[in-house]
């Protein structure tokens, strides 16, 4: 004898056993019990969330008659009169479930509608389910709206559907809407515990746990997946059998990744995704479950409370959030969402697994990578080679040793060789800093008026306030103890609000370590950064026009053919 499948057994019977959807239960039970009803509903949610059980339940409620036969509407089906048996039973002559994806057509729908008009045959209402209602075409639409909009009295309309994008606005303006949640995984692995605690079957917390995250919100995806498990483990539904019936990542795996992320270290990478590709694991699984792991990092380094005690690798989580910086967590996790639609594009999954992996070591902020080149964003000294003293001295490594990369921290280095130094002035260390801090000239310590063009470029500004600074030229610059006063001149004294100067001064006194205080006047300006750069625009194009002129193969098509270079076309490369 077969035994019904978990999800049908199961199935909720009345709204208590309802789970994880209290805000529409709340609403149809008030409803229900204030005799408020209205003649369409439309549930939307994913798959296996109870919008067909809410249907049924709803049906139950509106046409129990109680177990003596006298009871009215009510939000608390008996389960054992006629009407609700026979729902159960799918047997109801006046409770109608159709499925729109194989009826979708303006017939069908429109033969629907025509014994919509008859009275019920034995309950009280009438009820026509409509699932997956977004599958009917144009048309079907067009003919429900005038039932849909004022049916009889003793007619009542269920859709539900997993796309309400859908809809038309029409028909989402004749009904009242309900999104059905997504089963949290925690709602899954208890009800999971209850059924299985019901059904004689042992199990392990940490299998359930895989199961309710394969299930992505559907609680029938869940028992499924649970029948499935039962079948497979033929006997206590354990951890390791789970894992290996869906070929999922044990979590070991993954902090076998992070830790060799953390040491820098390339070959135990390769060697964690070749022992994977032996095992024969999903790579694009092992991609979402990382990305999973490193959220759950990235949230515990700002909310440490997200940890919660009762997960297995809740130790782990928080000491990796010790590890890594926020940047690198962030990094990581972007590089392995990316990296997922890459794996159809590569040889096969498990080399554009292992480039993931690498990826990530290589873009790591100050990993050295694997050549000799230091990553960007490190700042490093190099003595100029002048002379053989000089060249010794580089080549030490004290000389080159790169200095952790934070903007905000960063300090030059030093050599380590004063003497070498000192001894030859010419090799005194320069620094070098990547693109994401540039070099701006220091005169911090002098009097002189700046070259404020090359300053304008360098500060770390962007939108109005790099426009007003590409748009100004320097008129005065008094420096004193107490701080500096520039006094600029621009064309375009729109841009100079208040804000903009006051935020181009704030990072002029990040710069020099001192107050700056600016002055805008209006006035006519001969040379400002904005100029410059059209001026060298402007040269560019005239010189990649006459260049195109002078092309033989232009030439020949304009003799030929009586063609014609379209003035302003031409762009320099």
């Amino acid at each position: 004898m077969t035994t019904l499948a978990l999800a049908r057994s199961w199935r909720p019977k009345t709204f208590p056993e309802l789970l994880g959807q209290d805000h529409v239960v709340k609403a149809l039970t008030h409803a229900l019990d204030q005799g408020r009803l209205h003649h369409a509903w439309l549930f939307t949610g994913t798959r296996g969330v109870g919008k067909t059980t809410i249907a049924r339940i709803l049906a139950k409620a509106l046409n129990c008659i109680g177990p003596d036969g006298q009871g009215q509407m009510t939000s608390q089906p008996c389960g054992k009169c006629a009407a609700c048996l026979e729902i159960d039973a799918g047997r109801y002559v006046d409770y109608i479930e159709m499925d729109a994806a194989s009826n979708r057509g303006v017939d069908e729908m429109a033969q629907l509608l025509e014994k919509a008009s008859y009275a019920p045959s034995n309950g009280r209402y009438k009820v026509y389910m409509i699932d997956e209602v977004h599958m009917l075409t144009n048309h079907a639409f067009n003919a429900m709206l005038k039932t849909l909009e004022e049916p009889p009295e003793h007619v009542k309309f269920i859709l539900a559907t997993t796309d309400p994008q859908k809809i038309p606005v029409t028909i989402l303006s004749r009904c009242l809407q309900f999104n059905l949640k997504q089963m949290p995984v925690p709602l899954i692995v208890e009800h999971l515990q209850t059924v299985l605690a019901a059904e004689k079957v042992e199990s392990e917390i940490g299998a359930l746990r895989v199961l309710a995250k394969a299930a992505q919100g559907s609680m029938r995806d869940a028992l499924s997946l649970t029948d499935q498990a039962i079948a497979y483990a033929a006997g206590t539904v354990t951890q390791e059998s789970v894992r290996n019936m869906l070929g999922t990542l044990d979590d070991a795996y993954l902090i076998q990744v992070l830790d060799a992320l953390a040491n820098k270290n390339g070959a135990a990478l390769v060697a964690v995704a070749q022992e994977m590709g032996e095992r024969s694991m999903s790579f694009s699984l092992a991609l979402q479950d990382l990305a999973s792991l490193i959220q759950k990092i990235a949230s515990a380094q700002v909310v440490p409370e997200s940890v919660l005690d009762d997960w297995p690798e809740a130790a782990e989580i928080r000491r990796l959030a010790t590890v890594f910086t926020k940047e690198e967590a962030q990094l990581f996790y972007q590089i392995a969402i990316t990296s997922r639609p890459d794996l159809s594009l590569a040889p096969d999954e498990q080399t554009g697994f292992s480039m993931a992996l690498l990826r990530m070591l290589a873009f790591r902020p100050g990993s050295a990578g694997s050549g000799p080149s230091q990553s960007a964003g490190s700042v490093t000294t190099a003595a100029a080679p002048t002379t053989n003293t000089s060249k010794s001295a580089s080549a030490t490594p004290a000389a080159a040793k790169p200095v952790a990369a934070n903007p905000a921290s960063a300090k030059p280095a030093v050599s380590s060789a004063p003497a070498a130094s000192a001894a030859t002035p010419a090799s005194a260390p320069k620094v070098v800093t990547s693109a994401a801090t540039p070099a701006v000239p220091a005169s911090a310590s002098s009097s002189d008026r700046p070259d404020w063009h090359s300053l304008m470029r360098a500060l770390p500004v962007r939108g109005l306030v790099q426009q007003l600074a590409h748009q100004t030229e320097l008129q005065d610059w008094v420096d004193s103890p107490q701080g500096v006063k520039a006094t600029v001149i621009t064309s375009l004294p729109q841009l100079a609000s208040a804000d903009c100067v006051s935020r181009l001064g704030e990072a002029l006194s990040v710069h020099y370590g001192k107050k700056v205080q600016i002055e805008v006047v209006e006035g006519a300006v001969e040379k400002t950064v904005a100029k410059i750069d059209a001026q060298v625009q402007s040269e560019k194009r005239q010189n990649a026009e006459e260049r195109i002129a002078a092309d033989p193969f232009v030439q020949q098509l304009e003799r030929e053919f009586g063609a014609k270079v379209v003035s302003g076309s031409v762009r320099p490369a």
